[in-house]
Formats: structure tokens, sequence, C-alpha cells
């Protein structure tokens, strides 16, 4: 009979605890990355008056950022698999760390624009980096938490800057975001240098301590001495179990998790790819740019005060935030299919009312509203991409399709700021209202091309991974 030793089961504790830990730091981490994207469509009214800077200088600072972002993703998959993830954090917290000082510290616009550049790396490294990793682990809750979390960041974001322009300036707000910053990528490096020991020890506990004959009881010699057909189930080690009696989690792992690998033609396997790209490029356009756009379009088009412009884009962070973590904590998973089908159709619907405009009231409310339906497309399109096309490819496609979102809210939301430069805010919504009927039609087409079952069966596709996963070690 195989026994393991007490004394083994203190590293798989130790391991379970590092993935904890690395779990609720990679929930950290997005809430401090969603807090710039939150802060800079608020600050940017009072920013282009300190700075003396065009309304539409706003897409300029996001369509550099977007270039940093888009370069680093293109690696990121490469960067994980050398670095590890919680180096490539480090990293990634660091260089936002400068470029955000860049940000406080600015004497001219100049500057902010140098180091938008730096900033959008840094972000497209934290996004893409813990995006690959948990969508590869199939954990579909912990991605919703994920995005929630990031929402949480963008909803505190316009907060702060509205506290701060209460004060007197908008710089403090990017001060404080410099530390927060700097606490995460020491403890991204805190936590790496820790993973090393305890995942070596980890994997030496799996390895099942067998007692010597000696040591052995009667009753254990006689069982070994059995055919292992003859041996109870329970009994056998896991490599003389049929492969039914083995837990799901073992053979998730020992598989390479996830859903086998679909056999694609080369040109197949491109067509579905770029049908991503284009879908994470228009989705993340329409909600980085209503997100971007609200605070200026509700002070310069409905006249609202700094306080109730900042109350109003904390409505849309903030419902976006809310439903995310709804999604990640109903006792029955949605199917994701089903998220981005449903979301989809309703933002088309609020994007436009915002284009009707019904008061300021109204306008306000379908922004809320346009927040709470994308909520849950982004982390269900990212579940997705493995089952679509398989999970050795999905290693480098989800990094690609995270650069992709970052080129769509930088540069659509640079777009949406000429045309508001040259027809006026009312473009505004015309504008959003487009982008969601092209996000519905991107969406159809790649599902065609790489459908992935009836809703009732895709929230079960992925497995999910156990507690003691180190992905993130």
């Amino acid at each position: 009979m195989v026994r393991v030793n007490q004394k083994r089961r203190r590293p798989l504790a130790a391991a379970g605890a590092a993935s904890r830990r690395a779990d609720a730091l990679a929930l950290a981490n997005f809430v401090v990355l969603g807090l710039p994207d939150g802060m800079l469509g608020t600050a940017w009214p009072s920013m282009r008056e300190t700075f003396a800077a065009p309304v539409g200088d706003l897409g300029l600072i996001l369509l550099l950022a977007t270039t940093g972002s888009v370069l680093v993703t293109a690696f990121v998959g490469t960067l994980i698999q050398r670095l590890g993830v919680p180096a490539l954090l480090a990293v990634a917290g660091s260089c936002a760390a400068l470029g955000y000082a860049g940000f406080a510290l600015a004497p001219g616009f100049g500057l902010v624009l140098g180091v938008a550049v730096l900033a959008g790396a840094s972000a497209g490294m934290m996004d893409a980096g813990l995006n690959t990793a948990i969508a590869l682990s199939g954990r579909q809750r912990l991605l919703n938490l994920l995005h929630g979390c990031y929402g949480i960041g963008t909803a505190i974001g316009p907060l702060a800057v509205t506290a701060a322009i209460l004060t007197g300036s908008w710089r403090p707000a990017y001060l404080a975001l410099v530390v927060l910053d700097l606490v995460i990528a020491c403890s991204w490096l805190r936590l790496g240098r820790r993973a090393g020991p305890a995942s070596a020890s980890a994997r030496g506990a799996k390895e099942p301590e067998v007692q010597s004959p000696e040591a052995q009881s009667p009753e254990a010699q006689s069982a070994q001495a059995q055919p292992a057909e003859a041996q109870p189930a329970e009994a056998r080690p896991a490599e003389a179990q049929p492969a039914e009696a083995q837990p799901a989690e073992a053979l998730a792992q020992s598989a390479g998790t996830g859903p086998a690998e679909p056999r694609w033609s080369r040109r197949g396997y491109g067509s579905v790819v770029a049908a991503g790209l284009s879908v994470f490029f228009l989705y993340t356009g329409l909600e980085v740019g209503a997100g971007q756009w609200e605070a200026t379009f509700c002070r310069g088009h409905l006249d609202l005060s700094p306080a109730a412009t900042g109350v109003a884009t904390f409505g849309y962070w903030g419902a976006l935030t809310a439903v995310r973590i709804c999604l990640a904590l109903v006792p029955r998973p949605v199917a994701p299919r089903s998220v981005v089908r449903y979301g989809s159709a309703l933002a088309v619907l609020a994007a436009a009312v915002i284009w009707w405009q019904p008061g300021p009231a109204g306008t306000v409310l379908a922004f809320a509203v346009l927040g709470g339906a994308l909520a849950g497309v982004f982390p269900a399109l990212v579940t997705l991409t493995p089952v679509r096309i398989g999970e050795r490819r999905a290693r480098h496609v989800i990094a690609w399709q995270v650069g992709a979102a970052a080129a769509g809210g930088a540069g659509i939301s640079a777009v949406i700021g000429l045309l508001i430069g040259t027809a006026g805010l009312a473009v505004l919504g015309p504008a959003l209202t487009a982008l969601a009927i092209l996000v519905v039609l991107a969406e159809l087409f790649l599902a065609r091309l790489a459908p992935v079952g009836p809703p009732a069966s895709s929230a079960v596709t992925i497995p999910e991974r156990s507690a003691n996963d180190p992905r993130l070690g």
C-alpha cells in the first residue's frame, strides 16, 4: 500500500497558500491597472487647462500609450516563458511608477506625451500577463473577478481625481498612483522570490513516499503482492488507475488542461485570429471611448458641474464593476457565449439612448447601462479563446488580443477626439452607436468561423483548476 507521509502535506499546503497570495495580488494589480483608465478622462478637462492643450489632444495621449502597449504585448508570451509572470509584473509595476511620476511632475504637455508610451507599455505587460496566466488555467470565475477588480479601479479613479481637483490640483492623484504601482512591483518581486523554492518543494511533495517492506504492515505487504487489477481503485497509485477513476483535475493537468486542440488549416487559423483581434479592437474602443469621453461630454455638452461629472463617470465604471463581480459570484456560471451576445445587444440600445439624449439624467443613466452591458464581454471573449483555437496557440494569441484591445481603446478614442474637434461633442452618441453595432457584427462573424457550441454547454467546456495550481508562480 502507498502511504503519503504526513510531513509531505506541508509543502502542498505552502503551495496552496502561495497560490492564494498570487490570486489576491493579481486582483489588487488589476485594481491599480484600472485606476489610470478611470482617472485620465476625469482629469483631462483640468489637465488641458494646466497645459493650455486643445480638447482633442486627449486622443494623442491615448494613441502614444497604446503604441507602447501594442509593442509589448507582441512579446508577452515569450517573456512569460523566459521570466515567469511574477518577474514580468514586477518590471511592469516599476515602469508604471516611472511613467505616472512623469504625469504628476510634468512642467509641460510634451513630457506627458513622452511618458505616455512607458505607461502604456507597463499596462500592456500587466494586462496581457495576467489575462494569459489566468485564462489558460481555465478559472472563469477568477477571470471575471479579475476584470471586476479592474472595474473597481476605473470606478475609484474618477473619484480620486475629483477629490484632488477639489483640493486645488489633479496632480496629487497621480502621485498616489505612483506609490501604489511601486507597492505592486515590490509585492510581485517578493512573491517571485518565494515561488521558486515553494514550487520546487511542491513538486517534490507530489512524489508519494513508499515505505520499505520491513516498515509495512502484513496487510500492506499482501496488498502489494496482489495484481494491480485486484486491488481497490483507491489503493492503487494514480498511474495504475483507469482514466475514469482519476480525479478530473489531475487529468486536466496531465493532458495540458482545457479542451482538445482544434485542428485548423493555416488559412483558417489566420482568419479566426484576425476576426478575434477585430472583435477585441472594436469592443475595447467602445468601452474605453465611452469612459474616456463621458466626462468631457457631461461638462461641455450637458453642462454638468465638476462634482456631478465625477459622479456620472463613476456610474459608468461602477456599473461595469458591479456586473463583473456579480458574474464571478453567481452560483452557476453564465455561459460566456451568452454574456457576449446579450451584452453586445444591450450595448447597442444604451448607445442609441445616448445619441437620443433624453435629458441629462436619462443620458447619464444610459452611460451606466452601457457600462453594465459591456461588463462581461471582455473576460468572456478571453475565456472562449482557448476553446476556439486550443490552449497551445492561445498562450500567444491572448496577448495579441490584449494588444489589439489596447490599440482599439487608444486608436478609436483618438478618432472620436478628432470627430469631436471637427463636429462637436454631439457626435459622441452616433459614434458609440456605430461602434456597438460593429461589435455585434464582428462577433457574429467570429462565431461563424469558430463556433463554440450551444450556450448550455459552453459554460462547462473549460475545466476549473485546483486552488494549488501554481500558474502565477
